[in-house]
Formats: structure tokens, C-alpha cells, sequence
């Protein structure tokens, strides 16, 4: 059972959700989008998998659990994920709709979906293992979705929407779980470091065909603390008394981080008129594993789900119990962030990202 799961593992990526909600009456204005528009792996994905056939879906509970009405909608999480948040504090919609969900309306569409798909990656080896939509096909799929907008509103009007709209993109864990850490195939080809520039090539393609497509403002994120997955402790057969983080891995995923940072000031210069904004999942992440007390966690260690170190996908299922308080976990499973975590992280986009879109 754990030797399936090592095959099928991650993701990725700030106090109570009133808490959190209240603060933004003293923030800055943020600027106006028209839509969301959203491209990546299981940290974005609010149901792409559900109509996929993949192993990789959390359409059963307990996902879910405190989603408006106790709905497992394939969000892997206890809730809504970053960009259902992201989409709330703008004053776009309440959450982000996947774009494979049949009978989409017209007003959903107008406003944004998410193209996401759990276990995608940059690379395309990631998704032979997952049978999910790499991040090179989402874009097949937001050309699909133009031609609906359009349809819609007029070809002006697409082409306005497009232009305006935030466009957030996260992904990059899958790729280094499943073909460097657990599952090694690239290492047959690659260090470290060739990798990451393997995969920072894929993003810059990706980027690429986006802005050719009319996206101009785009969020792309950084990896997380990889090292600090409950899963990745777990591949090491670290005892459940005494589990730390994998300082490699966490260093890997710094360096590239660094990297990422760097290309994307300099892609943006090759791009007239486009704005691509870093943000950092890695610090705020690592910040609340480094001093949960502030955050209101009591686990770090583990997710909610089960044990919380082998328990992810279908091993999360609705015979398996769960915590009294999905709030105080970090991890909601042994892959993915709880919906806590996830809107302190929305925070951090709304107050330290969003805003270098005004300037």
C-alpha cells in the first residue's frame, strides 16, 4: 500500500478564515481582473480530475469536509484551495469552477475556470505515471475554452477578458517527486541542476504560448518546502515519533526557486506588455512549519486524514477517520496543504503579489 501510494504522491504549497476575511478591509484597493483564469497540478485543480480517467481524485469524502455543504468536489483538501480565494478577495466569484465540469454557464465561463489537473507537471514523463492532463495540454484545453468565449461575447470582447484577466500558474512538485525523488527515472539523464533547467525550459515554452494566446498578467509559483510533505518523510521510512524534514530536497527546491525568480523578470522583458509575477509558496509554507503556535496549528507533521503519513487519493476515503479540527492540521492529507493553510497563503498572494500588477 505505501509502495503505491510513493508512486503516486504529491503537490504542493497563511488564524481563521474570518480572521483572515476581515483583514482585507484594511489592505489597498486590488486591481480590477474580469476573470481567473488557473493551469497547474493537484494545488489548483477544483475537479478537472473528476472527468479523467485517473486514480488521481478526491471526489469521495472526506474531501471536502468543510466545503460549503460538506461537497467533496475533487479539490484535494478539506476546502476550497488558493484560487477559490484568490477569486473571492478580488470580487471575481466565490470559487473557481473546472473547465471539464459539463453545463459550465455562460458567467462562469466569462469569469474564469481552472484548466488544473492533479498529478500534472512541466515534464510529460510526470503524467504517463498519473494519467493526468500534463500543463502542455491545458493549454490545448484553454484554446477550446477562447473559442466558447468568443461565442459568448464577441471576439473584442474575448480578447479584452484574456488580456485582463489574472492567470495563475502552480506546478513543478509532481515533476520532482515522481521522476527525480521517489521514482528516479531522470536521474538516468540528469543532475539536479540539469533538471531544474529541464523543467524551467518547459515553463518558459509554457509562458510563452500563453502570452501568444492574449494572457498578459500571470502569477507563476515557486515550489514548496518539499522536504516537509508528510509523504516524502515517509518514503525515507522515517518513524512516525521522529520525522524532519528532508533538508535535500528542501535545498533543491530553493535553488530552483531562485532560478525561477530570475527567469521570469527576464522573460517578461522578451514579452511587450506582459507582467509575470513570482510568488513564493516555499517561505510561508516553511514559516508555518517553523512556528505553527502563530498560525494556529498544532500538527505539522502529518495531515488530517487517517495516520496522516500514508493517507492521500483513494486511501483517503470515507472509511477512514479524520482529526476533530481540520484548522489546526497543516496538511489536510499526507500531500496536501488544509484549507487553513491555503488562505494564509491566498493572503500572502493578495498582499504581497497582486499589488506589483498596479505598478
Amino acid at each position: 500500500m505505501l509502495a503505491v501510494l510513493i508512486c503516486m504522491a504529491p503537490i504542493n504549497t497563511c488564524s481563521s478564515a474570518a480572521a483572515s476575511t476581515a483583514s482585507m478591509a484594511t489592505r489597498p484597493p486590488s486591481p480590477k481582473f474580469p476573470a481567473i483564469f488557473v493551469f497547474g497540478d493537484s494545488t489548483v485543480d477544483t475537479g478537472n480530475n473528476n472527468y479523467v480517467k485517473t486514480l488521481f481524485k478526491a471526489n469521495l469524502p472526506p474531501y471536502g469536509e468543510n466545503f460549503p455543504d460538506h461537497i467533496p468536489t475533487g479539490r484535494f483538501s478539506d476546502g476550497k484551495l488558493v484560487p477559490d480565494f484568490l477569486a473571492s478577495f478580488l470580487g471575481i466569484k466565490d470559487d473557481v469552477p473546472p473547465f471539464l465540469k459539463p453545463n459550465l454557464s455562460e458567467n462562469e465561463l466569462r469569469t474564469g475556470v481552472t484548466f488544473a489537473s492533479a498529478g500534472s507537471g512541466y515534464d510529460y514523463l510526470t503524467t504517463r505515471l498519473s494519467n493526468a492532463i500534463p500543463v502542455s495540454k491545458q493549454v490545448e484545453m484553454f484554446k477550446s475554452y477562447i473559442n466558447k468565449l468568443k461565442g459568448i461575447v464577441g471576439k473584442d470582447k474575448a480578447n479584452n477578458i484574456i488580456g485582463e484577466a489574472l492567470v495563475i500558474i502552480s506546478a513543478g512538485t509532481n515533476d520532482f517527486v515522481f521522476n527525480f525523488y521517489d521514482i528516479p527515472t531522470r536521474r538516468l539523464e540528469f543532475d539536479i541542476v540539469g533538471y531544474q533547467h529541464f523543467l524551467l525550459q518547459k515553463l518558459e515554452d509554457f509562458l510563452q504560448e500563453l502570452y501568444e494566446l492574449g494572457c498578459r498578467k500571470m502569477i507563476v509559483a515557486g515550489l514548496p518546502p518539499i522536504g516537509c510533505l508528510p509523504i516524502q518523510m515517509t518514503a525515507k521510512f522515517q518513524i512516525p515519533t521522529n520525522r524532519k524534514c528532508l533538508e535535500d530536497q528542501n535545498s533543491d527546491a530553493e535553488s530552483y526557486n531562485k532560478k525561477l525568480a530570475k527567469l521570469l523578470p527576464e522573460l517578461q522583458a522578451k514579452l511587450p506588455g506582459s507582467k509575470l509575477a513570482y510568488t513564493d509558496v516555499y517561505e510561508p509554507l516553511f514559516d508555518m512549519i517553523n512556528y505553527p503556535q502563530q498560525y494556529g496549528f498544532v500538527e505539522i507533521k502529518r495531515g488530517c486524514c487517517g495516520t496522516g503519513i500514508i493517507e492521500a487519493l483513494f486511501l483517503c476515503n470515507a472509511m477512514t477517520p479524520i482529526c476533530r479540527n481540520p484548522s489546526e492540521f497543516l496538511f489536510w492529507d499526507c500531500i496536501h496543504p488544509s484549507q487553513q493553510a491555503y488562505i494564509y497563503l491566498a493572503n500572502y498572494i493578495i498582499e504581497e503579489v497582486v499589488p506589483l500588477f498596479d505598478k
